[in-house]
């Protein structure tokens, strides 16, 4: 007879959206700053059964997604909170790792999820500055330090070194996916873990996702018809879109498409 005293429950949830790092001065990406007080107040919701978070990135820098994926799973140690994931349009590469910070990962049938790797892309730029009669002038304490200089021709051992790099950041991130998916990943190493992409609803059948579905239905049916979701977003400071509407038409035009590149990897 007294239920109809008792408290709804409350859902804090989080969204993450954009790339993941320092994506130009004015650019509002994802990166660890600028995210641990939201994820440290959406934790310390007392009578919250869960934290939800939504992600819809391309992935981006490893260091900054290690750092929220780990600052989330503390967070979820220290207040024994549930944590359930939602992508979005896209959960790849540094994305989808933030993403298996989830106890439990939803997402559309639609969505894009995956790209377990590494990659390291740029240009060559030496025979240009030939044909333009440009003379290459760099000096270096170090032999090593003008390494992979896109105004430089190649070398094997600067190629060699980068790719033992990226062996190991690729060791890391599949570290991080066998630990949080554990015996739900369905497919040989080989195939999952090779940087390919994949729907929703084949991440479901190889074990990268639990289901489909979106934050409104999960949330409902998990906690309630009268669940209340309550958004913790970083606002955008008035500095912040002042200097964003400033004249440096360059920059940031330079930062749209730096951003926009990373997004088309994955057909959006």
């Amino acid at each position: 007879m007294f239920s109809f005293f008792k408290k709804k429950k409350i859902v804090p949830h989080i969204k993450l959206s954009g790339v993941i790092g320092n994506v130009g001065k004015f650019k509002q990406g994802i990166d660890f700053s600028s995210q641990e007080e939201i994820i440290s107040k959406a934790f310390a919701l007392k009578k919250a059964p869960c934290v939800a978070i939504t992600i819809n990135s391309p992935g981006g820098s490893p260091v900054q997604s290690h750092l929220i994926y780990s600052f989330i799973r503390q967070q979820a140690k220290k207040n024994k909170k549930k944590v359930i994931v939602f992508a979005e349009d896209v959960a790849a590469s540094g994305g989808y790792l933030i993403a298996c910070s989830g106890d439990e990962i939803y997402a559309n049938s639609s969505s894009i999820i995956g790209s377990i790797g590494v990659i390291y892309s740029s240009f060559g730029f030496t025979e240009l500055i030939k044909k333009i009669g440009v003379e290459r002038r760099v000096h270096t304490a170090g032999k090593n330090k003008s390494t992979l200089d896109p105004f430089l021709d190649e070398k094997k051992e600067d190629i060699e070194r980068l790719k033992n790099i990226q062996l190991d950041l690729h060791r890391d991130f599949i570290d991080v996916v066998e630990k949080s998916r554990g015996s739900k990943l369905k497919k040989s190493e080989v195939e999952l873990f090779s940087g390919e992409f994949w729907s929703g609803s084949k991440a479901k059948n190889l074990g990268l996702i639990d289901n489909i579905g979106d934050a409104n239905q999960i949330l409902r049916e998990k906690y309630g018809e009268d669940v209340v979701i309550k958004k913790f977003e970083k606002s955008k400071s008035w500095l912040s879109k002042k200097l964003s509407s400033s004249n440096d038409h360059v920059d940031q035009l330079a930062n749209i498409l730096d951003e926009k590149s990373v997004w088309q990897r994955y057909g959006l």
